[in-house]
Protein backbone atom coordinates (compact mmCIF):
# COMPACT_ATOMS: atom_id res chain seq x y z
CA UNK A 1 0.00 0.00 0.00
CA UNK A 2 3.21 2.44 0.45
CA UNK A 3 3.16 3.40 -3.26
CA UNK A 4 0.07 4.64 -3.06
CA UNK A 5 -0.19 8.73 -2.68
CA UNK A 6 -0.30 10.09 0.88
CA UNK A 7 -2.46 12.34 2.02
CA UNK A 8 -2.02 13.83 5.56
CA UNK A 9 -6.06 15.18 6.94
CA UNK A 10 -5.83 17.47 9.69
CA UNK A 11 -8.89 17.16 12.00
CA UNK A 12 -11.64 14.27 12.72
CA UNK A 13 -14.50 15.77 12.74
CA UNK A 14 -17.25 15.85 10.02
CA UNK A 15 -15.45 17.48 7.34
CA UNK A 16 -11.93 15.31 7.86
CA UNK A 17 -13.96 11.58 8.47
CA UNK A 18 -15.49 12.35 5.12
CA UNK A 19 -12.62 13.87 3.46
CA UNK A 20 -10.69 10.61 4.43
CA UNK A 21 -13.47 8.25 3.95
CA UNK A 22 -13.94 9.61 0.12
CA UNK A 23 -10.24 10.02 -0.62
CA UNK A 24 -9.51 6.62 0.38
CA UNK A 25 -12.20 5.03 -1.36
CA UNK A 26 -10.60 6.74 -4.10
CA UNK A 27 -6.55 4.92 -4.40
CA UNK A 28 -5.37 7.31 -1.87
CA UNK A 29 -3.40 6.31 1.32
CA UNK A 30 -4.82 8.88 4.07
CA UNK A 31 -3.16 9.46 7.74
CA UNK A 32 -6.21 11.15 9.61
CA UNK A 33 -4.50 13.14 12.49
CA UNK A 34 -6.65 14.81 15.62
CA UNK A 35 -5.95 16.20 18.97
CA UNK A 36 -9.15 13.81 20.57
CA UNK A 37 -8.47 10.46 21.84
CA UNK A 38 -11.65 9.41 19.33
CA UNK A 39 -12.58 10.91 16.16
CA UNK A 40 -15.97 13.05 15.70
CA UNK A 41 -15.17 16.46 16.39
CA UNK A 42 -17.27 18.94 18.54
CA UNK A 43 -20.64 17.52 16.80
CA UNK A 44 -20.13 14.06 16.93
CA UNK A 45 -17.68 14.12 20.44
CA UNK A 46 -18.03 11.17 21.98
CA UNK A 47 -17.90 10.07 25.78
CA UNK A 48 -14.65 8.10 26.85
CA UNK A 49 -15.06 4.18 26.57
CA UNK A 50 -14.27 3.41 30.28
CA UNK A 51 -17.59 5.64 30.79
CA UNK A 52 -19.54 3.18 29.07
CA UNK A 53 -22.62 5.09 27.45
CA UNK A 54 -25.46 3.15 27.37
CA UNK A 55 -27.04 5.25 24.73
CA UNK A 56 -24.80 7.74 23.23
CA UNK A 57 -27.01 8.51 20.14
CA UNK A 58 -29.44 10.17 23.30
CA UNK A 59 -26.75 13.28 22.63
CA UNK A 60 -26.56 13.67 19.40
CA UNK A 61 -29.00 13.73 16.36
CA UNK A 62 -28.12 12.87 12.92
CA UNK A 63 -26.64 9.46 14.52
CA UNK A 64 -26.74 7.49 11.25
CA UNK A 65 -24.12 9.79 9.53
CA UNK A 66 -21.96 9.32 12.39
CA UNK A 67 -22.04 5.04 12.32
CA UNK A 68 -21.44 5.13 8.35
CA UNK A 69 -18.39 7.42 8.97
CA UNK A 70 -16.86 4.87 11.94
CA UNK A 71 -17.55 1.69 10.20
CA UNK A 72 -16.44 3.17 6.89
CA UNK A 73 -13.34 4.50 8.85
CA UNK A 74 -12.66 1.30 10.35
CA UNK A 75 -13.10 -1.17 7.12
CA UNK A 76 -10.20 1.47 5.33
CA UNK A 77 -8.06 0.81 8.50
CA UNK A 78 -8.35 -2.56 8.63
CA UNK A 79 -7.34 -2.55 4.68
CA UNK A 80 -4.45 -0.25 5.77
CA UNK A 81 -5.72 2.18 3.56
CA UNK A 82 -5.82 4.76 6.46
CA UNK A 83 -4.01 5.57 9.83
CA UNK A 84 -5.61 7.12 12.57
CA UNK A 85 -3.38 9.43 14.93
CA UNK A 86 -5.26 10.74 17.91
CA UNK A 87 -4.15 13.09 20.42
CA UNK A 88 -1.69 14.53 18.39
CA UNK A 89 -1.57 18.03 18.61
CA UNK A 90 -0.49 19.47 14.99
CA UNK A 91 1.45 22.76 15.81
CA UNK A 92 3.10 23.27 12.34
CA UNK A 93 2.91 22.14 8.74
CA UNK A 94 6.00 22.56 6.43
CA UNK A 95 5.89 22.72 3.11
CA UNK A 96 9.24 21.39 1.06
CA UNK A 97 9.29 21.20 -2.27
CA UNK A 98 8.37 17.65 -2.97
CA UNK A 99 6.66 16.80 0.36
CA UNK A 100 4.64 17.89 3.38
CA UNK A 101 5.61 17.91 6.99
CA UNK A 102 3.05 17.91 9.64
CA UNK A 103 4.76 18.68 13.23
CA UNK A 104 2.89 17.38 16.06
CA UNK A 105 3.24 16.81 19.50
CA UNK A 106 1.45 13.06 20.89
CA UNK A 107 -0.18 12.29 23.79
CA UNK A 108 -1.84 13.84 26.57
CA UNK A 109 0.45 15.65 27.55
CA UNK A 110 1.93 16.31 24.54
CA UNK A 111 5.12 16.07 24.97
CA UNK A 112 6.45 13.59 22.43
CA UNK A 113 6.82 15.21 18.98
CA UNK A 114 5.85 13.29 15.64
CA UNK A 115 6.13 14.40 12.33
CA UNK A 116 3.98 12.73 9.23
CA UNK A 117 5.42 13.36 5.67
CA UNK A 118 2.73 13.15 3.27
CA UNK A 119 2.34 14.51 -0.33
CA UNK A 120 -1.23 16.57 0.42
CA UNK A 121 -2.75 18.34 3.26
CA UNK A 122 -6.31 18.42 4.00
CA UNK A 123 -7.12 20.88 6.35
CA UNK A 124 -10.55 20.15 8.81
CA UNK A 125 -9.24 21.99 11.46
CA UNK A 126 -12.85 23.42 12.78
CA UNK A 127 -14.05 26.57 14.44
CA UNK A 128 -13.83 27.85 18.37
CA UNK A 129 -16.44 29.84 19.98
CA UNK A 130 -16.46 33.64 19.73
CA UNK A 131 -16.48 35.07 23.27
CA UNK A 132 -17.66 38.33 24.36
CA UNK A 133 -17.44 39.13 27.66
CA UNK A 134 -19.76 41.39 29.89
CA UNK A 135 -19.29 41.95 33.85
CA UNK A 136 -18.72 38.41 35.74
CA UNK A 137 -18.20 36.80 33.03
CA UNK A 138 -14.85 35.24 35.26
CA UNK A 139 -17.08 33.45 37.59
CA UNK A 140 -16.98 29.80 38.24
CA UNK A 141 -20.18 28.26 36.71
CA UNK A 142 -19.93 30.51 33.95
CA UNK A 143 -18.81 28.47 30.53
CA UNK A 144 -19.21 28.51 26.98
CA UNK A 145 -22.50 27.16 25.46
CA UNK A 146 -19.74 25.05 23.54
CA UNK A 147 -18.20 23.97 26.46
CA UNK A 148 -21.56 23.13 28.32
CA UNK A 149 -21.99 20.59 25.56
CA UNK A 150 -18.78 19.15 25.13
CA UNK A 151 -18.69 18.66 28.93
CA UNK A 152 -22.18 16.90 28.59
CA UNK A 153 -21.42 14.89 25.24
CA UNK A 154 -17.94 13.57 26.36
CA UNK A 155 -17.65 13.32 30.10
CA UNK A 156 -21.59 12.62 30.35
CA UNK A 157 -21.44 15.43 32.92
CA UNK A 158 -23.07 18.94 33.64
CA UNK A 159 -21.69 21.73 35.39
CA UNK A 160 -24.97 22.36 37.83
CA UNK A 161 -28.38 21.85 38.71
CA UNK A 162 -30.04 25.35 37.50
CA UNK A 163 -28.59 26.78 34.19
CA UNK A 164 -29.43 29.97 32.05
CA UNK A 165 -28.63 29.35 28.22
CA UNK A 166 -27.70 32.84 26.40
CA UNK A 167 -26.13 34.60 23.69
CA UNK A 168 -27.53 34.02 19.82
CA UNK A 169 -26.99 31.36 17.48
CA UNK A 170 -28.46 27.76 16.95
CA UNK A 171 -26.26 26.24 18.96
CA UNK A 172 -28.04 27.27 21.79
CA UNK A 173 -30.92 24.92 21.19
CA UNK A 174 -28.87 21.59 21.20
CA UNK A 175 -27.34 23.14 24.58
CA UNK A 176 -30.80 24.28 26.51
CA UNK A 177 -32.50 20.81 25.49
CA UNK A 178 -29.68 18.40 25.74
CA UNK A 179 -29.43 20.33 29.60
CA UNK A 180 -32.90 20.00 30.32
CA UNK A 181 -32.90 16.27 29.16
CA UNK A 182 -29.73 15.35 31.27
CA UNK A 183 -31.61 16.14 34.67
CA UNK A 184 -30.60 20.35 34.54
CA UNK A 185 -33.59 22.80 35.14
CA UNK A 186 -33.10 25.37 32.31
CA UNK A 187 -34.46 29.00 33.66
CA UNK A 188 -34.61 30.42 30.67
CA UNK A 189 -32.83 30.27 26.95
CA UNK A 190 -31.83 33.89 26.61
CA UNK A 191 -31.75 34.90 22.40
CA UNK A 192 -30.64 38.34 21.63
CA UNK A 193 -32.36 37.80 18.22
CA UNK A 194 -35.42 39.01 16.84
CA UNK A 195 -37.46 36.22 15.28
CA UNK A 196 -38.81 38.90 12.86
CA UNK A 197 -35.53 38.96 11.56
CA UNK A 198 -36.37 35.86 10.07
CA UNK A 199 -39.23 37.31 7.72
CA UNK A 200 -36.73 39.09 5.98
CA UNK A 201 -35.00 35.99 4.94
CA UNK A 202 -37.92 33.24 3.96
CA UNK A 203 -36.36 32.51 0.50
CA UNK A 204 -33.00 30.93 1.94
CA UNK A 205 -34.49 29.03 5.11
CA UNK A 206 -37.39 28.01 3.26
CA UNK A 207 -35.33 25.82 0.96
CA UNK A 208 -33.88 24.11 3.82
CA UNK A 209 -37.36 22.60 5.19
CA UNK A 210 -34.80 19.65 7.03
CA UNK A 211 -33.57 22.51 8.98
CA UNK A 212 -36.90 24.09 10.34
CA UNK A 213 -38.44 20.95 11.23
CA UNK A 214 -35.07 20.45 13.30
CA UNK A 215 -35.91 23.78 14.73
CA UNK A 216 -39.43 22.72 15.58
CA UNK A 217 -38.25 19.70 17.33
CA UNK A 218 -36.23 21.61 19.45
CA UNK A 219 -39.19 23.89 19.95
CA UNK A 220 -41.40 21.36 21.24
CA UNK A 221 -38.64 19.99 23.29
CA UNK A 222 -38.02 23.60 25.17
CA UNK A 223 -41.55 23.50 25.82
CA UNK A 224 -42.34 19.88 26.94
CA UNK A 225 -39.37 20.75 29.73
CA UNK A 226 -41.32 24.03 30.40
CA UNK A 227 -37.87 26.06 29.39
CA UNK A 228 -38.70 30.03 29.42
CA UNK A 229 -37.66 31.50 25.72
CA UNK A 230 -36.58 35.03 25.84
CA UNK A 231 -35.88 36.61 22.80
CA UNK A 232 -34.57 40.45 22.10
CA UNK A 233 -32.69 39.74 25.35
CA UNK A 234 -29.80 39.37 26.30
CA UNK A 235 -27.15 38.93 29.73
CA UNK A 236 -26.43 42.16 31.48
CA UNK A 237 -24.14 40.63 34.34
CA UNK A 238 -23.51 37.69 36.18
CA UNK A 239 -23.27 37.57 40.07
CA UNK A 240 -21.59 35.91 42.49
CA UNK A 241 -18.89 35.68 45.38
CA UNK A 242 -17.00 32.45 44.99
CA UNK A 243 -18.45 31.42 41.71
CA UNK A 244 -22.17 32.14 39.84
CA UNK A 245 -24.85 32.58 41.73
CA UNK A 246 -27.24 34.30 39.53
CA UNK A 247 -27.72 36.59 36.31
CA UNK A 248 -29.28 39.45 35.60
CA UNK A 249 -31.05 39.81 32.03
CA UNK A 250 -32.95 42.91 30.39
CA UNK A 251 -34.56 43.49 26.83
CA UNK A 252 -32.68 44.88 23.73
CA UNK A 253 -34.23 47.86 22.05
CA UNK A 254 -34.54 48.16 18.19
CA UNK A 255 -30.71 49.45 18.05
CA UNK A 256 -29.24 46.72 20.37
CA UNK A 257 -29.15 48.54 23.34
CA UNK A 258 -30.60 47.27 26.91
CA UNK A 259 -34.01 49.28 27.04
CA UNK A 260 -34.30 50.82 30.99
CA UNK A 261 -36.14 49.64 33.24
CA UNK A 262 -36.54 45.67 31.84
CA UNK A 263 -33.63 44.12 33.75
CA UNK A 264 -34.71 41.09 35.91
CA UNK A 265 -32.57 38.62 38.13
CA UNK A 266 -32.34 34.22 37.39
CA UNK A 267 -31.45 32.21 39.44
CA UNK A 268 -28.92 29.87 38.55
CA UNK A 269 -25.46 27.95 38.88
CA UNK A 270 -24.43 27.57 35.49
CA UNK A 271 -24.45 29.81 32.52
CA UNK A 272 -24.23 28.92 29.09
CA UNK A 273 -23.37 31.61 26.65
CA UNK A 274 -22.14 31.84 22.88
CA UNK A 275 -22.18 34.21 20.44
CA UNK A 276 -21.76 32.12 17.16
CA UNK A 277 -17.97 30.80 15.68
CA UNK A 278 -14.87 31.82 14.47
CA UNK A 279 -12.90 29.72 11.56
CA UNK A 280 -9.56 27.84 12.51
CA UNK A 281 -7.01 29.07 10.08
CA UNK A 282 -3.91 28.82 12.07
CA UNK A 283 -1.93 26.13 9.65
CA UNK A 284 -3.50 27.79 6.72
CA UNK A 285 -2.14 30.91 7.68
CA UNK A 286 1.55 29.69 8.17
CA UNK A 287 0.62 27.50 5.00
CA UNK A 288 0.39 30.98 3.14
CA UNK A 289 -3.30 30.10 1.84
CA UNK A 290 -5.12 33.10 0.81
CA UNK A 291 -8.25 34.12 3.64
CA UNK A 292 -11.42 35.63 2.54
CA UNK A 293 -12.65 37.71 5.71
CA UNK A 294 -12.02 35.40 8.79
CA UNK A 295 -11.96 31.97 6.64
CA UNK A 296 -9.92 30.19 4.23
CA UNK A 297 -10.42 31.08 0.64
CA UNK A 298 -11.20 27.73 -1.32
CA UNK A 299 -12.18 26.96 -5.24
CA UNK A 300 -15.22 24.72 -6.14
CA UNK A 301 -13.37 21.62 -5.41
CA UNK A 302 -12.06 22.97 -2.00
CA UNK A 303 -8.58 23.38 -3.01
CA UNK A 304 -6.81 26.46 -1.24
CA UNK A 305 -4.59 28.80 -3.27
CA UNK A 306 -1.53 27.14 -2.10
CA UNK A 307 -0.77 23.95 -4.32
CA UNK A 308 -1.49 20.52 -2.75
CA UNK A 309 -3.84 21.67 0.01
CA UNK A 310 -7.32 21.57 0.72
CA UNK A 311 -9.36 22.75 3.47
CA UNK A 312 -13.53 21.88 4.87
CA UNK A 313 -15.29 22.74 7.41
CA UNK A 314 -15.78 25.32 9.69
CA UNK A 315 -11.84 26.20 8.10
CA UNK A 316 -13.74 27.38 5.07
CA UNK A 317 -16.77 29.15 7.09
CA UNK A 318 -19.25 28.56 9.85
CA UNK A 319 -22.15 26.23 8.43
CA UNK A 320 -22.42 23.51 10.45
CA UNK A 321 -22.18 19.39 10.04
CA UNK A 322 -23.94 18.74 7.13
CA UNK A 323 -21.96 21.38 5.12
CA UNK A 324 -19.23 20.34 6.32
CA UNK A 325 -19.47 16.74 5.55
CA UNK A 326 -20.51 18.21 2.05
CA UNK A 327 -16.90 19.78 1.85
CA UNK A 328 -15.08 17.10 2.91
CA UNK A 329 -16.62 14.48 0.72
CA UNK A 330 -15.40 17.02 -1.98
CA UNK A 331 -12.08 17.59 -0.96
CA UNK A 332 -11.69 14.53 -0.20
CA UNK A 333 -12.90 13.23 -4.09
CA UNK A 334 -11.01 15.67 -5.43
CA UNK A 335 -7.97 15.44 -3.46
CA UNK A 336 -7.34 11.87 -4.46
CA UNK A 337 -8.29 12.24 -8.02
CA UNK A 338 -5.63 14.89 -8.34
CA UNK A 339 -2.71 12.64 -6.27
CA UNK A 340 -3.82 9.77 -8.31
CA UNK A 341 -3.19 11.61 -11.86
CA UNK A 342 -6.90 11.76 -12.64
CA UNK A 343 -8.86 14.72 -14.04
CA UNK A 344 -11.51 15.84 -10.93
CA UNK A 345 -14.94 14.68 -12.48
CA UNK A 346 -17.48 17.15 -10.59
CA UNK A 347 -20.45 15.61 -11.93
CA UNK A 348 -19.45 12.45 -9.71
CA UNK A 349 -20.38 14.07 -6.96
CA UNK A 350 -22.76 16.79 -7.95
CA UNK A 351 -25.18 15.98 -5.10
CA UNK A 352 -22.54 17.03 -2.78
CA UNK A 353 -21.94 20.33 -4.49
CA UNK A 354 -26.25 21.49 -4.48
CA UNK A 355 -26.21 20.17 -0.92
CA UNK A 356 -23.02 22.97 -0.74
CA UNK A 357 -24.44 25.28 -2.47
CA UNK A 358 -27.84 25.25 -0.68
CA UNK A 359 -26.68 25.08 3.34
CA UNK A 360 -24.27 28.22 1.92
CA UNK A 361 -26.97 30.37 1.19
CA UNK A 362 -29.02 28.99 4.25
CA UNK A 363 -26.03 29.80 6.91
CA UNK A 364 -25.47 33.24 5.10
CA UNK A 365 -29.37 34.08 6.61
CA UNK A 366 -28.63 32.67 9.56
CA UNK A 367 -25.64 34.89 10.57
CA UNK A 368 -27.49 38.06 9.35
CA UNK A 369 -30.37 36.69 11.90
CA UNK A 370 -27.98 35.28 15.15
CA UNK A 371 -25.55 38.58 14.63
CA UNK A 372 -24.40 39.77 18.28
CA UNK A 373 -26.29 42.69 19.66
CA UNK A 374 -24.72 46.01 17.94
CA UNK A 375 -24.27 47.55 21.15
CA UNK A 376 -22.57 44.68 23.08
CA UNK A 377 -19.85 46.44 23.74
CA UNK A 378 -22.04 48.67 25.93
CA UNK A 379 -22.28 46.00 28.43
CA UNK A 380 -18.29 46.07 29.33
CA UNK A 381 -17.32 48.04 31.98
CA UNK A 382 -13.91 49.47 32.93
CA UNK A 383 -13.26 47.13 35.44
CA UNK A 384 -14.82 43.65 33.69
CA UNK A 385 -11.77 41.50 32.11
CA UNK A 386 -11.59 41.57 28.68
CA UNK A 387 -8.22 39.77 28.41
CA UNK A 388 -8.18 36.63 30.89
CA UNK A 389 -4.33 35.37 30.30
CA UNK A 390 -3.22 39.06 31.29
CA UNK A 391 -6.18 40.43 33.10
CA UNK A 392 -5.96 43.55 30.63
CA UNK A 393 -10.16 45.45 31.97
CA UNK A 394 -12.20 47.02 29.45
CA UNK A 395 -10.84 50.06 30.92
CA UNK A 396 -7.06 49.74 29.68
CA UNK A 397 -8.35 49.32 26.18
CA UNK A 398 -10.23 51.93 26.23
CA UNK A 399 -7.01 54.42 27.44
CA UNK A 400 -5.03 52.72 24.68
CA UNK A 401 -7.95 53.76 21.99
CA UNK A 402 -8.96 57.22 23.53
CA UNK A 403 -6.22 58.21 25.39
CA UNK A 404 -3.05 56.70 23.29
CA UNK A 405 -4.63 56.78 19.57
CA UNK A 406 -4.91 52.69 19.23
CA UNK A 407 -7.01 52.12 16.37
CA UNK A 408 -6.40 48.32 15.83
CA UNK A 409 -5.98 45.17 17.75
CA UNK A 410 -2.16 44.91 17.34
CA UNK A 411 -1.74 48.74 18.68
CA UNK A 412 -3.99 47.84 21.62
CA UNK A 413 -1.79 43.83 22.14
CA UNK A 414 1.20 46.22 22.12
CA UNK A 415 0.10 49.22 24.57
CA UNK A 416 -1.79 46.77 27.12
CA UNK A 417 -0.55 42.89 26.43
CA UNK A 418 -4.04 41.94 25.45
CA UNK A 419 -3.94 39.03 23.36
CA UNK A 420 0.05 38.30 24.83
CA UNK A 421 -0.65 35.42 27.11
CA UNK A 422 -1.25 31.59 26.49
CA UNK A 423 -4.20 31.42 23.96
CA UNK A 424 -2.65 34.28 21.55
CA UNK A 425 -5.51 36.58 21.23
CA UNK A 426 -7.98 34.06 20.38
CA UNK A 427 -10.52 34.22 22.72
CA UNK A 428 -10.09 37.88 23.55
CA UNK A 429 -9.88 39.34 20.13
CA UNK A 430 -13.28 39.79 19.00
CA UNK A 431 -13.51 41.88 22.53
CA UNK A 432 -10.38 43.87 21.93
CA UNK A 433 -11.07 44.40 18.29
CA UNK A 434 -15.11 45.69 19.66
CA UNK A 435 -13.44 48.22 21.98
CA UNK A 436 -11.36 49.65 19.29
CA UNK A 437 -13.71 50.08 16.86
CA UNK A 438 -12.23 48.14 14.55
CA UNK A 439 -12.31 44.91 12.16
CA UNK A 440 -11.04 41.65 13.43
CA UNK A 441 -8.49 40.58 11.18
CA UNK A 442 -6.49 37.36 11.89
CA UNK A 443 -3.33 37.90 12.97
CA UNK A 444 -0.95 35.30 11.36
CA UNK A 445 1.13 32.92 14.05
CA UNK A 446 4.17 31.05 13.55
CA UNK A 447 2.89 28.01 15.20
CA UNK A 448 -0.74 26.50 15.65
CA UNK A 449 -0.62 26.26 19.05
CA UNK A 450 2.57 26.58 22.02
CA UNK A 451 5.62 24.64 21.51
CA UNK A 452 8.56 23.86 24.25
CA UNK A 453 11.79 24.87 22.76
CA UNK A 454 13.01 21.24 23.14
CA UNK A 455 10.74 20.49 20.20
CA UNK A 456 11.98 23.71 18.40
CA UNK A 457 15.58 22.69 18.89
CA UNK A 458 14.60 18.93 17.57
CA UNK A 459 12.88 19.70 14.73
CA UNK A 460 15.95 22.03 13.77
CA UNK A 461 18.91 19.56 14.90
CA UNK A 462 16.46 17.18 12.20
CA UNK A 463 16.21 19.85 9.24
CA UNK A 464 20.01 20.27 9.63
CA UNK A 465 20.78 16.58 9.17
CA UNK A 466 18.74 16.08 6.03
CA UNK A 467 20.33 19.41 4.69
CA UNK A 468 23.78 17.32 5.00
Amino acid sequence: MTDRPHLAVIGAGPAGLAATVAAAAHGVRVTLIDSTARAGGQFYRQSAAELNARRPQALHHRWRPWERLRDSLARYAEAGHTTHLTDHHVWFVERRSDHFTVHALAGPAQEDPVEVRADAVLLATGGYEKVLPFPGWTLPGVLTAGGAQAMLKGSLAVSGRTAVVAGTGPLLLPVATGLAAAGVEVAALVESADPKAFLRRTRALAAQPGKAAEGARYAAQLLCHRVKLLTRHTVVEAHGDERLEAVSVAALDTDGRVRPGTERRLVCDTLAVGHGMLPHTDLAETLGCRLEGLAVHVDDEQRTDVPGVWAAGETTGIGGADLALAEGHIAGRSAAARLTGAVPEPREWVTAVKSRTRLREFFAALDAVYAPPACWTDLITDDTVVCRCEEVTGGAIREAVAGLGAGDVRTVKLLTRAGMGWCQGRMCGPAVAGLAGCELTPSRRPFARPVPLGVLAHAGEAEDDEQQ
